[in-house]
């Protein structure tokens, strides 16, 4: 498996979905969600892309991610019955990986339906399949080094008490009666910050559920 390929952007073709990366003298056509698409740098510049390589008895083609948690989430989605690469780009493009991850454990149907091609029919059986294989701690890792890694800042520190106190925080929501849907919608809109612990995250998602 090529497991990324760092190259210099050739050209991007937006409408056909995908951009051409040349490294060693080659070009490789990788494929991309619109969403990454857009996330690319001009043309010239260095980008390295996790990828994912199909092979098909008449071509092998490759699919490309800024990182290797969504190329993972990619795989998993191609598991799911009656759902194929062109899908699984089109439902990454319509909700970044992290709003897929809740909402399939939110068990929110309707949100993955807005996916092009995803009927309501679709989300609840990708749920149903992908439910067991995500977890809420590994959502919260998944958004929070995806905010360290857009402020520039490394290593998980206090980072990983702070998942918890999330996961907690969405716990004590649900003891209390709120859906998981509920809950974890309510949790999601703390601004949370190192040093919270799980009662100020319980007060603000108790207080934003308020309005």
């Amino acid at each position: 498996m090529i497991a990324y390929i760092r190259g210099r952007l050739d050209y991007v073709e937006p409408e056909e979905g995908f951009a051409v990366l040349e490294t060693g003298g080659i070009g490789f056509q990788i494929f991309l969600s619109g969403r990454d698409l857009e996330l690319l740098p001009a043309a010239g510049e260095e980008v390295r892309l996790y990828t994912y390589l199909q092979v098909r008895e008449d071509a092998f083609v490759l699919y490309g991610f800024f990182t290797r948690e969504d190329r993972k989430l990619f795989g998993q989605l191609l598991g799911v019955s009656g759902i194929g690469p062109k899908g699984a780009l089109g439902i990454l493009s319509a909700l970044s990986a992290d709003d897929l991850r809740f909402a399939v454990l939110a068990d929110d149907a309707k949100t993955i339906s807005k996916a092009p091609g995803i009927g309501l029919k679709t989300a609840k059986k990708l749920i149903l399949e992908l439910r067991d294989k995500l977890s809420l701690e590994e959502a919260f890792e998944a958004r929070l080094a995806g905010e360290r890694a857009k402020e520039g800042k490394a290593g998980a520190g206090p980072s990983a008490g702070l998942t918890e106190a999330r996961n907690e925080a969405v716990e004590a929501l649900t003891a209390l009666g709120y859906s998981s849907s509920e809950a974890l919608k309510a949790v999601r809109q703390v601004e949370a910050a190192d040093g919270m612990d799980v009662e100020d995250i319980l007060k603000a998602a108790l207080k934003y559920m308020s309005f």
